[in-house]
């Protein structure tokens, strides 16, 4: 008994054993279709519907056999291409795959072009086409390979040359040394500003809303710099909901757009609340007396009035100042008014004032 044993022991083992060294080839009855450039088989055949009817160990032994051999048949292909060594001969074998036949669908759609700026919009319109250049030139007087743009760049930099020309049309006083820096700066200030204009070109182009752009500049406002710190703060994934706050600065944290976050009432909660709101709305909508401050209305309209009559005054002062402006800028016509009105009292008769007066009245 103890020898039947040992053999049918030795049987199973066997069989298990050659139930994992299963034979390279599969026999079906429809051919599998191949997509190697994708790794992709395709199996048409119709699977024995009995089979997958019920979910238990047989149906997983079914579909583990079939997955078996659908992969064999695909690595069996695979061993049919074209294979070379990967980094010499003692490499790994690396098979060269075809162009793939199947398209398969984007987990996530396709980036947006990024905007052209205005020089690629220019150059775009004038047929002008970018040529790489190469980012190590042979410089003469060094006798080495250097940058083309940089520091240490090839040729050295014209504003730290110990010799400049001086132009034939340039003033031979001027110093040429600082009027190389002055370009140089220039230049540097030139294509800082542009840089920021493209970027907040294409931050209007990509939002619904043109924001301002944020340029840096020497005299800052108050509102400006309130609105760049507002950015800044947002600008965190928690949109600065964790950030410490600035002194004067208000605890809830400011919204993107910069405007009043709206508040709503929850849906759930205190009945007897929500009852008096409804109450109220429906007392507002039924009663004849306006919901409008009637007191409020008016004193607006009257600091409105009162604005306008202090403008109009104060149009009506600036037209007499200047009609007095301008007698005073006629210096002729007032010397013959004023020589006319003083000729009478310097020419007086003989016989006193008293005459003189008495014929003026008459």
């Amino acid at each position: 008994m103890a020898a039947v044993r040992v053999e049918a022991v030795l049987a199973a083992a066997e069989e298990q054993e050659a139930e994992k060294r299963r034979s390279i080839t599969v026999e079906k009855e429809l051919e599998l279709e191949y997509d190697l450039g994708n790794l992709l088989a395709v199996d048409r055949n119709p699977p024995p519907a009995a089979a997958l009817r019920g979910a238990g160990p047989r149906r997983e032994a079914l579909l583990r056999a079939l997955a078996r051999d659908n992969t064999q048949l695909l690595v069996s292909r695979l061993w049919e291409l074209p294979a070379e060594r990967a980094g010499g001969a003692g490499g790994p074998l690396v098979a060269q795959l075809p162009e793939p036949t199947f398209r398969l669908p984007r987990e996530k759609p396709a980036p947006k072009p990024r905007p052209p700026t205005r020089w690629e919009q220019f150059a775009r319109l004038k047929g002008i086409r970018r040529k790489k250049k190469t980012s190590l030139v042979w410089d003469e007087q060094a006798k080495e390979w250097r940058r083309r743009w940089g520091y240490k760049r090839a040729g050295g930099d014209p504003s730290r040359a110990w010799l400049a020309e001086v132009p034939a049309d340039a003033d031979p006083e001027e110093d040429q040394f600082a009027r190389l820096r002055r370009e140089k700066r220039e230049r540097v200030a030139r294509n800082e500003l542009n840089r920021l204009r493209n970027l907040a070109r294409a931050h209007r182009a990509g939002s619904a809303v043109p924001a301002a752009p944020l340029h840096p500049t020497g005299h800052q406002d108050r509102d400006e710099l309130r609105r760049v710190a507002r950015v800044a703060r947002v600008s965190t994934a928690s949109l600065g909901r964790f950030q410490p706050r600035l002194p004067k600065e208000p605890a809830e944290p400011p919204s993107r757009s910069g405007g009043k976050k709206r508040r709503f009432q929850p849906l759930l909660g205190n009945l007897a609340a929500e009852r008096s709101r409804q109450l109220e709305l429906l007392r507002d909508m039924g009663s004849k007396k306006p919901v409008l401050d009637i007191t409020r209305a008016v004193n607006k309209q009257l600091r409105a009035e009162e604005a306008e009559a202090a403008a109009a005054n104060k149009g009506k002062k600036q037209s007499k100042r200047g009609k007095r402006g301008r007698r005073q800028q006629r210096p002729g016509r007032s010397g013959k008014k004023s020589g006319a009105r003083r000729q009478p009292q310097q020419q007086k008769p003989a016989g006193g004032g008293t005459g003189g007066g008495r014929r003026k009245k008459a």
